[in-house]
């Protein structure tokens, strides 16, 4: 099976975490942490503030690991990533998601969360975040 190794950003404002909705692809229309794939030669974080500025032209500080999640996805199996972050500048823009939201931890389950995703966001309510 192929294997993909990838990293996401949760990215907090206050009590919010945000959730951005994908916009291509056989997931289209899925919720997910926004991220990429880690290029050669990369670490984690330099692949996170590299993929948050490609998605989101926007520029965030990695704060702390949160979890590695690992998912047998149909086509390909997933080693992902998370890391607890946070914006260096307020503006964003979607060049690859069509839609996107600042959750509060009790809304964190009303959106259609990408199966390994839904991993972090089980983990995400079960510490309390807030």
């Amino acid at each position: 099976m192929k294997r993909i190794e990838v990293v996401a950003a949760i990215i907090r404002k206050g009590d919010k975490i945000f959730a951005s909705q994908r916009g291509y692809g056989e997931w289209k229309d899925w919720w997910e942490f926004p991220g990429g794939k880690i290029e050669l030669g990369e670490t984690p974080e330099e692949a996170l503030r590299r993929e948050i500025q490609e998605e989101l032209s926007t520029e965030i500080n990695v704060d702390e690991f949160l979890c590695t999640v690992e998912y047998d996805y149909p086509k390909f199996h997933l080693t992902m990533h998370c890391y607890i972050c946070s914006l260096l500048t307020e503006a964003m823009h979607l060049n690859e998601h069509e839609a996107a939201r600042w959750l509060k931890g009790n809304e964190l389950d009303s959106v259609k969360w990408l199966p390994a995703d839904k991993i972090v966001v089980e983990q995400l309510i079960g510490i309390n975040v807030k």
